[in-house]
């Protein structure tokens, strides 16, 4: 996944934005050519005649915000303003229909996780929690290790970002590296660790952005709201398998035996402790609020209830509750250190997929992929993969899903 400052023309020494000698400026290439390609778009949709003005101008303002959003001459973030801008000054979505979109439960949902994991993140359990588990595997081999820091990995980024996750075991598992005779393990250790994170990512809702995305894209074509606990066990299983895979194909040249030198875990610290007290009974409430027999919301006789209502009861528990040295569990300096531009980008998502159902777009684009439908489920879902995979090559993930999903 590429961020900005990390785009293929952007080395190090070279600000974001300027070309190294040799190679395109594929940012200010892309500037022009967005407005470029919805126009011709646009147009030819509109001379053929088939469609619905709505519908011409849903595809064209897609396209602009898919352009920008592959080479990123301006900030993703603000490239997801585009549709909140266009959209209903064309007539496409009204401003109600667009404030839903922006400010769907799922982007709150999504919202409530960045705070939680935050939290967890000042507090310094996330790093108790990784060591205990690498730990628990044992450090007398390699593969051992190997797994113990995957199996960490893949835990902590089911709920909070496989980037915080990465870069928090980083320090320690090159401490390890360093500290060992085993000249194979840096690779392995490394690429199990990064795996991990992604794989473990699809385990909750608010454990990658995508997860939500596809969420709130189902909600609004498909008219079913899918819960915490469903979407776990959809995603679960897919980790148990995946997870384990990984593992055996990235330590498969590892044989070395001996001792690690792990760092001290030591006694729990009152903000940790009381961190994770208060994001277990948080996670335990997402996970029961609609099962078993209809959930705690059934029991309480209380219908309107989510998971983002959930996360922010447990937000502000950790701006009330003491941590014990002279603090609270949160705290806004650190709370206003999540990406609110993904939330923008989500907002931006939604509002496509809504726009794509309301201008009749999807309709369109579907009777002219019927042919596909002819091919068999199998194929249709490995073609789509394979594309997919390539693209986020060059693309964030989360952008590529916003963009696909409708």
């Amino acid at each position: 996944m590429i961020s900005p400052g990390n785009s293929p023309e952007h080395t190090p020494g070279t600000p974001p934005g300027q070309a190294q000698p040799g190679y395109p400026d594929f940012k200010n290439l892309a500037l022009p050519l967005g407005p470029i390609v919805a126009c011709i778009a646009g147009g030819l949709m509109w001379f053929s005649g088939n469609s619905s003005p709505e519908a011409c101008i849903t595809l064209a303002i897609t396209l602009w915000v898919v352009v920008w959003w592959m080479f990123e001459p301006i900030p993703i973030p603000a490239t997801s303003l585009i549709p909140l801008a266009l959209l209903p000054l064309f007539g496409v979505l009204t401003p109600a229909e667009l404030g839903a979109a922006y400010g769907h439960p799922l982007v709150l949902l999504l919202m409530g996780g960045f705070l939680l994991a935050t939290a967890l993140e000042k507090s310094g359990a996330h790093r108790r929690i990784a060591l205990s588990m690498v730990r628990a595997f044992g450090g007398n081999s390699s593969r051992r290790l190997v797994f113990g820091f995957m199996a960490a990995s893949a835990v902590l980024s089911m709920w909070i970002s496989n980037t915080a996750t990465v870069l928090m075991l980083l320090p320690v598992a090159i401490a390890v590296i360093d500290s060992t005779e085993d000249e194979k393990l840096a690779t392995p250790l490394l690429l199990g660790i990064a795996y991990a994170a992604s794989i473990g990512g699809m385990g909750t809702p608010i454990g990658t952005p995508p997860n939500v995305v596809f969420m709130g894209v189902y909600e609004e074509i498909v008219g079913q709201t899918i819960s915490f606990s469903q979407w776990m066990s959809w995603a679960l299983p897919v980790v148990l398998v995946l997870l384990p895979l990984a593992g055996f194909w990235v330590t498969r040249k590892l044989d070395h035996e001996g001792a690690f030198q792990l760092p001290e875990v030591g006694v729990w610290r009152k903000p940790e402790l009381r961190v994770m007290i208060v994001f277990s009974f948080t996670a335990l409430c997402w996970v029961t609020r609609s099962e078993p027999f209809g959930g705690w919301t059934a029991w309480l006789n209380l219908p309107y209830s989510n998971d983002a209502i959930v996360a922010f009861i447990g937000v502000v528990a950790l701006f009330l509750i003491p941590n014990g040295e002279g603090d609270k569990l949160l705290d806004w300096e650190t709370a206003n250190k999540i990406p609110w531009g993904m939330l923008i980008l989500f907002g931006a998502g939604i509002s496509i997929a809504t726009a794509f159902t309301n201008s009749g777009l999807s309709s369109t684009i579907g009777a002219s992929l019927e042919r596909l439908s002819t091919l068999p489920v199998l194929l249709m879902v490995g073609i789509i993969c394979a594309s997919v995979t390539f693209l986020t090559e060059v693309t964030s993930n989360t952008a590529t899903t916003v963009l696909l999903m409708p």
